[in-house]
């Protein structure tokens, strides 16, 4: 079996929705130089519904697939629909990640309830704290 399926070297070749928003609704960034992977997640939302979202990843292969597919998989739902997008969907829809690369579907998950909740705290929109990620890092490396 090869390390990576062929949707996963389809969205490193062929990323989806890469690039900057200008003023976006929400912007989102995760990850850590020291473990190598930065995610930023940009989103334009319009009556509740993700209607643009654009991403920069510095990082692998598995990192830019993950941040491609992400984007594809919320595009054109309703933000609490990309609230329960996970890390397990994102390694599913890319026909799974080895073992040692599915902290990239993490930080897609991550970035994109760091861009919801930026979204929130612009729009002055009461959230539960409890559903975002802490930004303590990355879980992986510790960094």
């Amino acid at each position: 079996m090869a390390l990576y399926s062929d949707k996963v070297m389809d969205h490193f070749r062929n990323p989806r929705n890469v690039g900057v928003i200008e003023n976006p609704d929400g912007v989102g960034e995760v990850g850590n130089a020291k473990c190598g992977d930065i995610m930023k997640i940009y989103l334009k939302i319009e009556n509740d519904v993700i209607v643009d979202v654009k991403f920069e990843t510095f990082g692998c292969g598995s990192a830019i697939a993950s941040s491609s597919m992400a984007t594809e998989l919320i595009k054109g739902k309703p933000v609490s629909e990309a609230m329960k997008l996970t890390n397990k969907a994102v390694a599913e829809a890319l026909d799974g990640l080895p073992a040692h690369k599915l902290h990239c579907s993490v930080l897609a998950e991550e970035a994109i309830q760091k861009a919801v909740q930026d979204y929130y705290d612009r729009n002055g929109i009461a959230y539960d704290a409890a559903a975002f990620p802490k930004g303590e890092g990355c879980p992986f490396c510790h960094a």
